[in-house]
């Protein structure tokens, strides 16, 4: 349904299309945010070669000395800090996408798959599946460190509990079902959606539409 022209307009409505102007304009107060979030990303660079560096250095400092747990949870911290930025970018592009402008990005064979099907529901589960992946791999650093907890073997055991480590297994499982939870919901929509899709076929075959 086309909006009616400005010139014939009451007082009252023009006034109402600027201000239905200024809350759709509105959007853009985002564009900071997401901006703030790309230098937050530049800063977690850093913070992974920082951690490259110090580990490459506790390696070849002492080559022989070195045990693999060390180099593991390296490793992990590494891949934590990976699947972070994932995430940032994430939210950026598809919060971009999907909440302030269209990003046109052209003919270009680099623009990812996922971003042609991004909307409020695809986001929130693809959110939630990389806070299980990053809350998995600081779960599985826990686990390493405390190969015996409460005791003095295993690096850095003593900063355990039990308490603490059941708590985190089961903030981690409550990531899974909320994840699970939301999975859900979305299919059950799409499930409504179908169907009221079917039923508005059947009655436009049948002539009541």
């Amino acid at each position: 349904m086309s909006s009616a022209p400005p010139e014939t307009l009451t007082p009252i409505g023009r006034w109402a299309r600027a201000v239905a102007l200024l809350i759709f304009a509105s959007r853009w107060l985002q564009a900071p945010l997401y901006l703030g979030l790309i230098a937050a990303q530049g800063l977690y660079a850093a913070v992974f070669v920082n951690e490259l560096v110090h580990m490459a250095d506790e390696v070849f400092s002492d080559p022989t000395g070195v045990e693999g747990n060390v180099i593991m949870l390296g490793v992990l911290g590494l891949i934590d800090v990976v699947m972070v930025a994932n995430l940032v970018i994430m939210v950026v592009i598809g919060g971009y996408e999907t909440f302030v402008s269209k990003i046109d990005t052209g003919d270009s064979d680099d623009r990812p798959e996922w971003l042609s099907q991004v909307n409020a529901n695809v986001l929130k589960t693809k959110l939630a599946m990389s806070i299980i992946g990053i809350s998995s791999i600081h779960l599985l650093k826990t686990f390493i460190e405390v190969a015996a907890v409460g005791s003095d073997n295993g690096h850095g055991a003593g900063a355990y509990t039990v308490d603490g480590v059941l708590w985190q297994t089961v903030i981690h499982a409550v990531f899974i079902l909320s994840a699970v939870g939301l999975a859900w919901i979305d299919r059950w929509g799409v499930k409504a959606e179908f169907a009221e899709r079917e039923l508005f076929i059947e009655e436009k075959e049948a002539g009541l539409r």
